[in-house]
């Protein structure tokens, strides 16, 4: 049988098995799971949205 795949926990860092005996993964731990949750509900992240031109910018381009 095959060792289980390790990941690096995307909160701290350690390696922790990627199986389904963790359930907090791809976190270590249940305290990485909420702190990166807490960052999510801080908006520390955010996804980047496509720029788009402002209605009135893409009229004037047309010129």
């Amino acid at each position: 049988m095959a060792p289980p795949r390790l990941v690096a926990c995307p909160q701290c860092g350690k390696k922790t098995p990627w199986n389904p005996a963790n359930p907090y993964r791809p976190f270590c731990s249940e305290r990485c799971k909420l702190i990166d949750l807490g960052q999510w509900a801080k908006e520390e992240y955010r996804i980047p949205e496509q720029q788009r031109p402002l209605p009135d910018e893409a009229e004037s381009n047309d010129d």
